[in-house]
Order: C-alpha cells, then structure tokens, then sequence
C-alpha cells in the first residue's frame, strides 16, 4: 500500500532536523535565478533535495535543488533554492511536496518568489509586483484525489489566498529600503513553452498583470496546510508580443540577476518586519 502523504512528509522532516536544530518560522521559496539569497543565510546548513526522502528533483536552469536551513535577519527561515514544474513532468501533488515540507518543519508564513512575464504594459523587466491574486489556468489542482485529512480539508478556502497581512508587511519593507513594488495578479499557465501572442491578449483580458508557470500550486498546497502565504514576482522579461524580441530562458535569467540586489534587500527586510511582528492563529 502506498505511503500516505502525511508519513512521507513525517519522513522528510525527520531527515531534514537530523541535519539541523533549527526551527524555521519563515520558509521561502525561490524562483529561476533568485537562488542566491540562500546565500545571505547566516549559521546556515544546506541539504541537497536528493538527500531528503521523498523530495523530488529539479531540472531546470537557475533551480539548485538545496534545502537551507539558517536565519535571516535573525529570523529562523527555511529557504527552497529551486522548485520542481509540473511541465517536467512532475505530478502536482509531487511538484508541491517541497512547499507542503516547509510547512511541516514548522514555518508558519512562506514567501513565494518566481520569475514572470510582464502583461501589464506599463512593466518593464526588472520590476517587482505583489501579487494580490492569481488564476489558475495550469488545468489541474494539488489537491485532485483522496484528501489526507492529517494534511488539510478536503475544501480549503481560498479567498484570501495571499495573506492581508504579510502583504501590508512587504509593502513596508518596500518602502523602508527603497523599493518600488507593483502590485497584481499573476496567471500560471503549464508550459514549458512560452504564451502565444494572442494567448497573452487573453489573460490581459482576464485581468493578468503578470504570467509563469509555478507558484499557483504552492500556494494551493500551502493554504490547505494553513499556511499564510504570500508572493512576489520579478518581472524578468515582457510577454509574447509585447516588443520585437523572442523570448529566452537566459534573458530571464540575466534579468534575475540584474535585480538581485534590490530583491535580496526586499526579501530580508521583509523577513525582518516579519520575525518582528506579533502574531496569533
């Protein structure tokens, strides 16, 4: 019989506090070419995905595939260097396992973070948006099959799927180092091509601001667990059709790294406001 998912994670976390006394508050999670902000970890410890049961592998350029474990702004933090995409092949209920992990080591919050297209025509590559919501067009759930009720409901709500709070949070931390920080919604798609012209007409139509290909089923997975959550993109490059260029995985991450400065500066002090917060269920 297989194993249930909540002994798999059982499993994983015991492998991962095996390597580390930490008790992670925070957990991140981070996108094509944002990586790096492991880095800023202090008394840090770093677990490579193959040595955590269960955890699938990344395969895609800009995604390390290392569990951190450290403090941030002297938060105790979790931090995903790279994410595993269903357009690998991965299942959903797979592609999510990391960010379920992060949630039963004990983080209360995660911060997502990915790297988008720009469909808001005022955005340019490089800018930082919130997002404030998202759409689902990937045509599948994490949550599709038996529930295990030992995880989350059967239904979790999502109307308030990035948290009003954490949100109000980054806008301060945007404000305190500099930071200019758009704000919208953000549309996955399953990939791993690139959106048709006309296909970036619609999600503007939709009310899209920004497109990728990750992040939705996280956060899914993550408000089903109870998590509070919420998630910035680094718009790395215009959608299809928005200028005269193709698009181009290394331009995306040419662009991240561009931005790394401004994001790493964002992303601490955000961490940093929130370690400094009080905070009920």
């Amino acid at each position: 019989m297989p194993t249930s998912l909540h002994t798999q994670l059982d499993e994983a976390a015991a492998a991962v506090r095996a390597k580390s006394s930490i008790t992670p508050r925070v957990g991140l999670i981070l996108g094509s070419g944002l990586g790096p902000l492991a880095d800023s970890l202090e008394d840090a410890a770093a677990l490579p995905y193959s040595d955590v049961p269960h955890m699938p592998l990344p395969k895609v350029a800009g995604h390390a595939g290392h569990l951190y474990l450290g403090t941030l702004a002297g938060v105790p933090v979790a931090c995903l260097r790279g994410r595993v995409h269903i357009y690998e092949g991965h299942s959903m209920e797979r592609a999510v396992f990391g960010a379920r992990l992060l949630a039963r080591l004990g983080c209360f919050a995660v911060l997502v973070t990915n790297a988008a297209g720009g469909v808001r025509t005022s955005y340019r590559p490089g800018t930082l948006m919130l997002i404030a919501d998202h759409l689902n067009l990937m045509g599948d759930n994490p949550l599709v099959g038996p529930n295990d009720d030992a995880v989350g409901p059967r239904f979790p709500d999502m109307t308030r799927a990035y948290d009003p709070r954490l949100s109000a949070l980054a806008r301060d931390a945007a404000a305190a180092v500099g930071v200019r920080l758009e704000e919208g919604v953000y549309a996955a798609m399953r990939g791993p091509s690139y959106e048709t012209p006309a296909e970036i007409r619609m999600l503007r139509t939709l009310g899209a601001d920004a497109v990728g290909m990750s992040t939705v089923p996280e956060v899914i997975a993550l408000r089903h667990s109870g998590v509070r959550v919420a998630a910035v993109s680094c718009i790395t490059n215009m959608a299809a059709g928005m200028t005269l260029s193709l698009l181009d995985h290394a331009d995306v991450e040419s662009t991240a790294k561009q931005a790394r400065a401004t994001f790493t500066s964002l992303m601490a002090k955000w961490v940093e406001t929130i370690g400094a917060a009080s905070w009920s269920k």
